[in-house]
């Protein structure tokens, strides 16, 4: 067996992580490509991480430097398998004792979507882009997260391909909706061995009856948003919906809260709010059925738009007839408000991938390639939480006696 030729090592502590990888790249210049790519999302920048910023050189009169066209090639024609990279990223995650994921952790679903021009690039297409708001041409990727209160990293991303890339539109065979392919990560999560709470995502996701069933086949719990205006069971003027159920609910001031409970949600930067937080009843759904209403705000009085969550959550409430045949540990109102504050400052904090580390910086138009670059931000991003958390002082915050913190994170 030849004897593999040593790579030039990555800068500093980087080059520790980057060899955990080794096995996985078939040639020296894949393991140098690795390191090179890295280094480069890593550095600080004034511009956008294309291709030649990660190589130093100028943008567009440096696209043909070699180093370039070595980055290039590494990312669009070399042989590695970005699966087995994040599948290892991953585990060596949950193998560290500063990131390993626990119990009382959430598994966050997102899509996230990115502008971009014209039509060759595989993937894109005229569609909604959250981080806009609006419709737009660009690629939506779907993803997920384990987070807690103290911290979050990206677990799986596969991007999603309009209907107008086959044959048969949505009828066809190999078609796959937003909903589909994130009920498939939130198992490939479980598969991977990630534990965690429950799954949380927003109204896009917790509207839809067909997603909650996924999900529940799977045995995986879940907290979701629904819209306040979510009809049920009638149509037009006699819709009912979670804004209508929480209006049903008693409320006087909150020396007389009726239906209501307080519930202390913390802040990561430390202050502490007080909400209010009720079981509603929808329909069948209602505190002791298969799904339950919470309904959580600052103000029961006037429900602020704002500041007020529609909950659908098929976690037992203590106490509650469901409670002793449940494979879950039954969730009081502070739990599931805890659960999904941990989704609502994901979807904040995310942007350190997207922003600092260049995900929407490609200008690759390949599926291979575009799936590669996304890897090796989660690999840059895992990178560097695991450094920072292995620095003294940098450790994230203890958690309380019970695994977790006393309050929701928003």
């Amino acid at each position: 067996m030849t004897r593999r030729l040593p790579c030039p090592p990555a800068p500093g502590p980087l080059e520790a992580y980057a060899a955990r990888f080794d096995d996985l790249f078939s040639t020296l210049a894949q393991r140098r490509g690795f390191r090179e790519y890295l280094a480069g999302l890593l550095l600080p920048r004034d511009r956008n991480k294309t291709l030649t910023c990660l190589a130093g050189s100028e943008p567009v009169v440096g696209a043909q430097h070699p180093a370039v066209q070595r980055l290039q090639f590494f990312l669009s024609e070399s042989t590695w398998d970005h699966e087995r990279i994040n599948s290892r990223r991953v585990e060596l995650l949950l193998a560290d004792s500063a990131t390993a994921p626990h119990p009382d952790g959430v598994l966050v679903i997102d899509d996230s979507g990115d502008r971009k021009d014209g039509k060759a690039t595989a993937h894109i297409g005229r569609q909604w882009l959250g981080r806009l708001g609006k419709t737009d041409n660009g690629i939506v990727t779907v993803t997920t997260c384990w987070a807690d209160e103290n911290l979050y990293y990206p677990l799986h991303a596969v991007p999603y391909s309009p209907a107008h890339y086959f044959p048969k539109g949505k009828s066809d065979p190999g078609f796959r909706t937003k909903l589909q392919i994130a009920a498939e990560l939130a198992r490939t999560a479980k598969a991977a061995g990630v534990t965690f709470r429950a799954v949380a995502a927003d109204c896009a996701y917790g509207d839809q009856d067909g997603f909650r069933r996924q999900l529940d086949a799977a045995g995986l719990p879940f907290v979701m948003a629904l819209k306040p205006s979510h009809g049920t069971w009638a149509y037009g003027k006699d819709t009912y919906t979670p804004a209508d159920a929480a209006r049903a609910l008693t409320w006087t001031d909150p020396e007389h809260p009726g239906d209501w409970a307080p519930v202390e949600r913390t802040f990561r930067d430390g202050h502490t709010e007080t909400w209010w937080a009720a079981d509603a009843t929808l329909g069948w759904w209602g505190p002791d059925g298969n799904v339950r209403l919470v309904v959580a705000t600052t103000d029961p009085a006037t429900l602020p738009a704002q500041a007020t969550w529609y909950l659908a959550t098929d976690l037992p409430r203590p106490g509650g007839p469901r409670e002793a045949d449940s494979p879950e540990p039954a969730a009081d109102l502070q739990e599931v408000v805890r659960i999904y504050g941990i989704r609502h400052w994901i979807e904040q904090s995310y942007k350190q991938v997207k922003d600092e580390l260049g995900w929407a910086d490609f200008q690759v138009r390949s599926d291979t390639a575009i799936r590669r670059h996304q890897t090796l931000v989660t690999c840059a991003f895992s990178f560097h939480l695991v450094h920072s958390t292995a620095r003294p002082g940098t450790r994230p915050c203890p958690r309380g006696p019970a695994g977790r913190n006393s309050g929701g994170t928003g």
